[in-house]
Protein backbone atom coordinates (compact mmCIF):
# COMPACT_ATOMS: atom_id res chain seq x y z
CA UNK A 1 0.00 0.00 0.00
CA UNK A 2 2.82 1.86 0.94
CA UNK A 3 4.75 1.36 -2.22
CA UNK A 4 1.37 2.31 -4.78
CA UNK A 5 1.10 5.82 -2.50
CA UNK A 6 4.41 6.54 -2.87
CA UNK A 7 4.05 5.73 -7.00
CA UNK A 8 0.54 7.89 -7.23
CA UNK A 9 2.87 10.87 -5.65
CA UNK A 10 5.50 10.90 -7.93
CA UNK A 11 3.10 10.36 -10.86
CA UNK A 12 0.66 13.38 -9.45
CA UNK A 13 3.96 15.78 -9.17
CA UNK A 14 5.14 14.56 -12.59
CA UNK A 15 1.35 15.28 -13.98
CA UNK A 16 1.17 19.10 -12.11
CA UNK A 17 4.58 20.32 -13.39
CA UNK A 18 2.58 20.48 -16.87
CA UNK A 19 -0.65 21.92 -16.00
CA UNK A 20 0.04 25.35 -16.03
CA UNK A 21 3.41 28.29 -16.53
CA UNK A 22 5.52 28.38 -13.41
CA UNK A 23 7.18 30.90 -11.90
CA UNK A 24 9.03 31.31 -8.70
CA UNK A 25 10.27 34.28 -6.05
CA UNK A 26 12.35 33.96 -3.67
CA UNK A 27 12.75 37.17 -0.81
CA UNK A 28 15.48 37.53 1.30
CA UNK A 29 15.05 39.02 4.67
CA UNK A 30 18.24 39.51 6.39
CA UNK A 31 19.12 39.07 9.44
CA UNK A 32 16.18 37.94 11.25
CA UNK A 33 16.33 34.86 13.38
CA UNK A 34 13.78 31.69 13.67
CA UNK A 35 12.14 32.93 16.96
CA UNK A 36 11.72 36.40 16.24
CA UNK A 37 9.06 35.21 13.51
CA UNK A 38 8.03 32.35 15.84
CA UNK A 39 7.08 35.38 18.05
CA UNK A 40 5.79 38.05 16.25
CA UNK A 41 2.00 38.39 14.21
CA UNK A 42 4.00 37.92 10.44
CA UNK A 43 0.26 37.65 8.79
CA UNK A 44 2.54 37.74 4.98
CA UNK A 45 5.05 35.32 5.87
CA UNK A 46 1.95 33.41 7.81
CA UNK A 47 -0.93 33.51 4.72
CA UNK A 48 2.22 32.17 2.25
CA UNK A 49 3.14 29.16 4.56
CA UNK A 50 -0.57 28.52 5.11
CA UNK A 51 -0.18 27.70 1.64
CA UNK A 52 2.17 25.87 2.18
CA UNK A 53 4.60 25.03 5.12
CA UNK A 54 7.08 27.11 7.72
CA UNK A 55 9.98 25.83 9.56
CA UNK A 56 13.45 26.36 11.07
CA UNK A 57 16.24 25.81 8.90
CA UNK A 58 20.02 26.01 9.43
CA UNK A 59 22.86 28.20 7.51
CA UNK A 60 26.49 27.73 8.52
CA UNK A 61 27.53 24.45 7.22
CA UNK A 62 28.95 21.77 9.86
CA UNK A 63 30.14 22.72 12.81
CA UNK A 64 33.85 21.53 13.09
CA UNK A 65 33.73 19.99 9.64
CA UNK A 66 34.83 21.03 6.02
CA UNK A 67 31.55 22.61 5.64
CA UNK A 68 31.68 25.20 8.76
CA UNK A 69 30.43 28.81 7.09
CA UNK A 70 29.99 32.37 8.39
CA UNK A 71 27.06 33.19 9.17
CA UNK A 72 27.58 36.31 7.28
CA UNK A 73 25.44 38.39 5.05
CA UNK A 74 27.05 37.58 1.40
CA UNK A 75 27.80 34.00 2.22
CA UNK A 76 24.34 33.24 3.12
CA UNK A 77 23.44 34.79 0.37
CA UNK A 78 25.88 32.84 -2.17
CA UNK A 79 24.77 29.43 0.05
CA UNK A 80 21.75 30.28 -1.19
CA UNK A 81 22.34 30.95 -4.34
CA UNK A 82 24.51 28.38 -5.36
CA UNK A 83 23.07 25.54 -2.88
CA UNK A 84 26.80 25.26 -1.63
CA UNK A 85 28.77 26.41 1.45
CA UNK A 86 31.51 28.51 1.98
CA UNK A 87 34.20 25.64 1.18
CA UNK A 88 32.99 25.40 -2.04
CA UNK A 89 31.34 28.97 -3.62
CA UNK A 90 34.41 30.81 -1.62
CA UNK A 91 32.01 33.59 -0.80
CA UNK A 92 34.22 34.32 2.59
CA UNK A 93 32.50 38.12 3.71
CA UNK A 94 30.84 40.73 2.45
CA UNK A 95 33.85 42.93 0.91
CA UNK A 96 36.96 41.68 -1.51
CA UNK A 97 34.50 39.31 -3.24
CA UNK A 98 36.29 36.86 -5.25
CA UNK A 99 33.29 33.65 -5.90
CA UNK A 100 33.91 30.49 -7.67
CA UNK A 101 31.47 30.55 -10.63
CA UNK A 102 32.25 26.99 -11.08
CA UNK A 103 29.58 26.14 -8.54
CA UNK A 104 26.45 27.77 -10.64
CA UNK A 105 24.18 30.09 -9.20
CA UNK A 106 20.02 29.46 -9.78
CA UNK A 107 20.12 32.27 -12.36
CA UNK A 108 22.96 30.66 -13.65
CA UNK A 109 21.22 27.31 -14.31
CA UNK A 110 18.17 28.93 -15.67
CA UNK A 111 19.94 30.89 -18.41
CA UNK A 112 21.40 27.47 -19.14
CA UNK A 113 17.95 25.83 -20.22
CA UNK A 114 17.06 25.60 -23.70
CA UNK A 115 14.00 27.80 -22.45
CA UNK A 116 14.56 31.75 -22.55
CA UNK A 117 13.48 32.08 -18.93
CA UNK A 118 13.28 35.53 -17.81
CA UNK A 119 15.29 36.88 -14.31
CA UNK A 120 15.12 39.42 -12.18
CA UNK A 121 16.90 40.81 -9.47
CA UNK A 122 15.06 43.37 -7.17
CA UNK A 123 17.65 44.74 -4.31
CA UNK A 124 19.89 47.57 -2.56
CA UNK A 125 23.19 46.48 -3.58
CA UNK A 126 24.72 46.21 -6.83
CA UNK A 127 27.31 43.91 -5.80
CA UNK A 128 24.31 41.10 -5.31
CA UNK A 129 23.75 41.10 -9.28
CA UNK A 130 27.44 41.98 -10.84
CA UNK A 131 29.63 39.76 -7.72
CA UNK A 132 27.40 36.98 -6.55
CA UNK A 133 25.48 36.31 -9.42
CA UNK A 134 28.73 37.11 -11.78
CA UNK A 135 26.18 38.95 -14.60
CA UNK A 136 28.52 39.43 -17.68
CA UNK A 137 31.65 37.42 -16.58
CA UNK A 138 32.62 34.95 -19.21
CA UNK A 139 33.40 33.15 -15.82
CA UNK A 140 29.43 32.75 -16.02
CA UNK A 141 29.06 32.32 -19.25
CA UNK A 142 28.17 36.60 -19.48
CA UNK A 143 25.47 35.63 -17.26
CA UNK A 144 22.22 38.61 -18.02
CA UNK A 145 19.79 39.51 -15.88
CA UNK A 146 16.74 40.55 -17.58
CA UNK A 147 14.87 43.07 -15.47
CA UNK A 148 17.46 44.91 -13.43
CA UNK A 149 16.54 47.23 -9.93
CA UNK A 150 19.01 47.56 -7.47
CA UNK A 151 22.17 49.83 -6.72
CA UNK A 152 19.85 52.36 -4.49
CA UNK A 153 22.80 52.43 -1.99
CA UNK A 154 24.99 54.37 -3.84
CA UNK A 155 22.30 56.97 -4.29
CA UNK A 156 23.01 59.20 -1.79
CA UNK A 157 21.21 62.20 -3.54
CA UNK A 158 17.30 60.16 -3.48
CA UNK A 159 18.42 58.51 -0.20
CA UNK A 160 20.66 60.23 2.00
CA UNK A 161 21.64 59.23 4.86
CA UNK A 162 19.05 59.18 8.51
CA UNK A 163 19.48 58.29 11.78
CA UNK A 164 19.71 54.80 12.78
CA UNK A 165 20.50 54.25 9.17
CA UNK A 166 16.40 54.36 8.00
CA UNK A 167 17.47 55.30 4.50
CA UNK A 168 18.28 51.85 3.76
CA UNK A 169 14.74 51.47 4.81
CA UNK A 170 13.50 53.61 2.63
CA UNK A 171 15.45 51.78 0.10
CA UNK A 172 13.80 48.12 1.18
CA UNK A 173 10.05 50.45 0.82
CA UNK A 174 10.87 51.13 -3.28
CA UNK A 175 12.65 47.80 -3.87
CA UNK A 176 9.51 46.39 -2.23
CA UNK A 177 7.32 48.33 -4.34
CA UNK A 178 9.35 48.30 -7.80
CA UNK A 179 9.40 43.61 -6.88
CA UNK A 180 5.60 43.57 -6.77
CA UNK A 181 5.08 46.57 -9.81
CA UNK A 182 7.30 44.00 -11.78
CA UNK A 183 6.38 40.53 -10.35
CA UNK A 184 2.46 41.74 -11.60
CA UNK A 185 3.32 43.67 -15.05
CA UNK A 186 6.09 41.34 -16.58
CA UNK A 187 6.03 37.99 -14.18
CA UNK A 188 9.53 36.72 -14.24
CA UNK A 189 10.01 32.98 -14.51
CA UNK A 190 12.55 33.56 -11.76
CA UNK A 191 13.21 36.54 -9.29
CA UNK A 192 15.06 37.85 -6.57
CA UNK A 193 14.30 40.12 -3.73
CA UNK A 194 16.29 41.37 -1.50
CA UNK A 195 15.06 43.39 1.99
CA UNK A 196 18.27 44.54 4.01
CA UNK A 197 17.17 46.90 6.48
CA UNK A 198 15.75 44.69 9.72
CA UNK A 199 19.48 43.64 9.72
CA UNK A 200 20.57 46.84 10.48
CA UNK A 201 17.69 47.25 12.93
CA UNK A 202 19.67 44.83 14.68
CA UNK A 203 22.66 45.78 14.97
CA UNK A 204 22.09 49.21 15.79
CA UNK A 205 19.20 48.20 19.01
CA UNK A 206 19.39 44.60 19.17
CA UNK A 207 16.61 42.66 20.39
CA UNK A 208 13.46 44.76 21.57
CA UNK A 209 10.91 46.84 20.40
CA UNK A 210 12.48 48.80 17.43
CA UNK A 211 13.69 45.31 15.82
CA UNK A 212 10.36 43.97 16.09
CA UNK A 213 9.10 46.73 14.63
CA UNK A 214 11.08 46.68 11.52
CA UNK A 215 10.53 43.04 10.99
CA UNK A 216 6.61 43.63 11.29
CA UNK A 217 7.40 46.45 8.59
CA UNK A 218 9.40 43.96 6.30
CA UNK A 219 6.28 41.71 6.80
CA UNK A 220 4.13 44.60 5.35
CA UNK A 221 6.79 44.33 2.45
CA UNK A 222 6.64 40.79 1.59
CA UNK A 223 2.92 41.40 1.53
CA UNK A 224 2.81 43.32 -1.56
CA UNK A 225 4.67 40.83 -3.32
CA UNK A 226 2.43 38.47 -2.51
CA UNK A 227 -0.43 40.13 -3.22
CA UNK A 228 1.09 40.75 -7.08
CA UNK A 229 1.98 36.80 -6.77
CA UNK A 230 -1.78 36.09 -6.30
CA UNK A 231 -2.87 38.37 -8.79
CA UNK A 232 -0.55 36.55 -11.27
CA UNK A 233 -2.39 33.18 -10.43
CA UNK A 234 -5.96 34.59 -10.53
CA UNK A 235 -5.44 36.64 -13.71
CA UNK A 236 -2.78 34.00 -16.07
CA UNK A 237 -2.24 30.42 -16.49
CA UNK A 238 0.47 30.52 -14.19
CA UNK A 239 1.19 28.74 -10.81
CA UNK A 240 4.13 30.26 -8.61
CA UNK A 241 6.63 29.21 -6.00
CA UNK A 242 7.28 31.70 -3.61
CA UNK A 243 10.01 31.20 -0.98
CA UNK A 244 10.28 33.88 1.91
CA UNK A 245 13.76 33.09 4.28
CA UNK A 246 16.47 34.99 5.99
CA UNK A 247 20.22 34.34 5.51
CA UNK A 248 21.85 33.81 9.06
CA UNK A 249 20.13 34.28 12.62
CA UNK A 250 21.79 36.75 15.57
CA UNK A 251 23.67 36.39 18.99
CA UNK A 252 21.70 36.10 22.20
CA UNK A 253 21.99 39.62 22.24
CA UNK A 254 20.26 40.47 18.78
CA UNK A 255 23.32 43.22 18.08
CA UNK A 256 25.67 40.74 16.37
CA UNK A 257 26.00 37.13 13.69
CA UNK A 258 29.33 35.99 11.99
CA UNK A 259 29.47 32.99 14.63
CA UNK A 260 28.54 29.41 15.17
CA UNK A 261 25.71 29.64 18.34
CA UNK A 262 22.43 28.32 17.92
CA UNK A 263 20.76 31.49 17.30
CA UNK A 264 22.91 32.44 14.56
CA UNK A 265 22.73 29.50 12.53
CA UNK A 266 18.91 29.12 12.99
CA UNK A 267 17.21 30.73 10.22
CA UNK A 268 13.60 29.54 8.61
CA UNK A 269 11.86 28.65 5.16
CA UNK A 270 7.87 30.15 4.24
CA UNK A 271 6.95 28.69 1.33
CA UNK A 272 3.65 28.04 -0.58
CA UNK A 273 4.18 25.05 -2.25
CA UNK A 274 3.29 21.39 -0.39
CA UNK A 275 6.53 20.18 0.97
CA UNK A 276 7.92 16.83 1.37
CA UNK A 277 8.91 15.01 4.51
CA UNK A 278 12.66 16.69 4.75
CA UNK A 279 11.32 20.05 5.27
CA UNK A 280 10.42 18.87 8.32
CA UNK A 281 12.75 16.49 9.81
CA UNK A 282 15.02 18.52 11.18
CA UNK A 283 17.77 19.15 8.73
CA UNK A 284 15.70 21.92 6.23
CA UNK A 285 19.19 24.51 5.47
CA UNK A 286 19.27 27.43 3.18
CA UNK A 287 20.94 25.64 0.43
CA UNK A 288 18.14 23.47 -0.22
CA UNK A 289 16.03 26.41 -1.58
CA UNK A 290 17.56 26.31 -4.80
CA UNK A 291 17.26 22.44 -5.30
CA UNK A 292 13.71 23.06 -4.57
CA UNK A 293 12.85 25.79 -7.20
CA UNK A 294 14.51 23.76 -9.85
CA UNK A 295 12.56 20.84 -9.32
CA UNK A 296 9.74 23.22 -9.03
CA UNK A 297 10.11 24.91 -12.33
CA UNK A 298 11.31 21.77 -14.09
CA UNK A 299 15.61 22.98 -14.27
CA UNK A 300 17.71 20.42 -15.56
CA UNK A 301 20.75 20.42 -13.86
CA UNK A 302 24.14 19.71 -15.47
CA UNK A 303 25.15 16.32 -13.41
CA UNK A 304 28.58 17.96 -12.50
CA UNK A 305 26.76 21.32 -11.23
CA UNK A 306 24.28 18.84 -9.44
CA UNK A 307 26.34 16.57 -7.70
CA UNK A 308 28.60 19.37 -5.85
CA UNK A 309 24.80 20.91 -4.60
CA UNK A 310 25.04 20.82 -1.04
CA UNK A 311 21.11 20.81 -0.54
CA UNK A 312 18.39 18.87 -1.59
CA UNK A 313 14.61 19.47 -2.48
CA UNK A 314 11.88 20.12 0.05
CA UNK A 315 8.91 19.33 -2.80
CA UNK A 316 8.74 16.71 -4.90
CA UNK A 317 9.85 13.22 -3.55
CA UNK A 318 13.14 12.24 -2.15
CA UNK A 319 14.48 9.20 -1.25
CA UNK A 320 17.34 9.81 1.18
CA UNK A 321 18.96 12.48 3.59
CA UNK A 322 21.42 13.51 6.08
CA UNK A 323 24.73 11.46 4.29
CA UNK A 324 27.79 11.03 6.91
CA UNK A 325 31.41 9.02 6.77
CA UNK A 326 32.92 7.61 9.29
CA UNK A 327 36.52 6.54 8.29
CA UNK A 328 37.51 2.62 9.29
CA UNK A 329 40.61 0.95 9.58
CA UNK A 330 41.68 2.01 6.02
CA UNK A 331 38.17 1.93 4.62
CA UNK A 332 34.96 4.43 5.27
CA UNK A 333 31.97 3.87 6.16
CA UNK A 334 29.07 5.76 4.36
CA UNK A 335 25.59 6.11 6.00
CA UNK A 336 22.33 7.83 5.47
CA UNK A 337 19.00 8.03 6.62
CA UNK A 338 16.43 6.23 4.63
CA UNK A 339 13.38 8.24 3.39
CA UNK A 340 12.08 5.72 0.79
CA UNK A 341 12.48 2.41 1.84
CA UNK A 342 11.77 1.30 -2.10
CA UNK A 343 14.67 3.11 -3.63
CA UNK A 344 17.87 2.21 -4.13
CA UNK A 345 21.23 4.16 -3.48
CA UNK A 346 24.36 3.90 -6.20
CA UNK A 347 27.42 4.76 -4.67
CA UNK A 348 29.97 7.07 -6.98
CA UNK A 349 33.72 7.92 -5.62
CA UNK A 350 36.22 10.85 -6.99
CA UNK A 351 39.44 10.35 -5.74
CA UNK A 352 40.29 14.88 -6.68
CA UNK A 353 38.22 17.69 -6.93
CA UNK A 354 39.22 18.73 -10.68
CA UNK A 355 35.73 20.73 -10.72
CA UNK A 356 37.24 23.34 -8.27
CA UNK A 357 39.29 24.74 -10.80
CA UNK A 358 37.11 24.02 -13.73
CA UNK A 359 38.05 20.77 -14.54
CA UNK A 360 35.96 17.03 -15.07
CA UNK A 361 35.97 14.87 -12.28
CA UNK A 362 36.66 11.02 -12.67
CA UNK A 363 33.59 9.58 -10.85
CA UNK A 364 33.74 6.09 -9.90
CA UNK A 365 30.82 3.84 -9.99
CA UNK A 366 31.00 1.53 -6.56
CA UNK A 367 28.05 -0.23 -5.97
CA UNK A 368 24.02 -0.16 -5.72
CA UNK A 369 22.83 -1.22 -2.75
CA UNK A 370 18.82 -0.83 -0.85
CA UNK A 371 18.52 2.57 0.42
CA UNK A 372 16.78 0.97 3.49
CA UNK A 373 20.22 -0.68 4.02
CA UNK A 374 21.42 2.81 5.58
CA UNK A 375 24.98 2.55 5.33
CA UNK A 376 27.36 1.20 3.03
CA UNK A 377 31.66 0.15 3.85
CA UNK A 378 34.17 1.21 1.35
CA UNK A 379 36.96 -1.01 0.99
CA UNK A 380 40.21 -1.03 -1.36
CA UNK A 381 39.41 2.94 -2.54
CA UNK A 382 42.28 4.29 -4.40
CA UNK A 383 45.45 5.78 -2.63
CA UNK A 384 44.50 9.60 -2.31
CA UNK A 385 44.49 12.16 0.57
CA UNK A 386 41.11 13.35 -0.65
CA UNK A 387 37.76 11.88 -1.52
CA UNK A 388 34.28 13.24 -2.89
CA UNK A 389 31.75 11.23 -2.46
CA UNK A 390 27.95 10.81 -3.81
CA UNK A 391 24.79 8.97 -3.34
CA UNK A 392 22.92 8.94 -6.02
CA UNK A 393 19.02 7.54 -5.75
CA UNK A 394 16.10 8.03 -8.67
CA UNK A 395 14.45 11.52 -6.84
CA UNK A 396 17.84 13.32 -5.02
CA UNK A 397 21.41 12.62 -4.46
CA UNK A 398 23.59 13.75 -1.07
CA UNK A 399 27.61 14.30 -1.32
CA UNK A 400 30.40 14.43 0.69
CA UNK A 401 34.01 15.64 0.78
CA UNK A 402 36.57 12.72 3.44
CA UNK A 403 40.29 14.49 3.67
CA UNK A 404 42.50 11.53 5.13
Amino acid sequence: MKCRLFALCCMLWTASAFATTRKAVFIIVDGVPADMIERLNTPAIDEIAGRGSFDRAYTGGEVGGYSQTPTISAIGYTNLLTATWMNKHRVDGNSNLKPNYNYWTIFRIAKEQPKDYKTAIYSSWTDNRTVLLGEGKPETNYLKIDYVCDGYDLDTKRFPKKEKDLHIFDIDELVAQQAAEGIKKDAPDLSWVYLWYTDDAGHIEGNGAFFDEYTLKADRQIAQIWEAVKYREANFDEEWMVVVTTDHGRTENGHDHGGQSERERTTWISTNQAVNRHFHDGQLAITDITPSICRFMGFEVPQDVLWEQDGMPFVGPVDIANMKTSPYDDDIILSWDCLNPNAEVTIYAATGNQFQTGGKDKWIKLDTVPASDRSYRIKGLPASSFYKFVLQTPHNHLNRWVSR
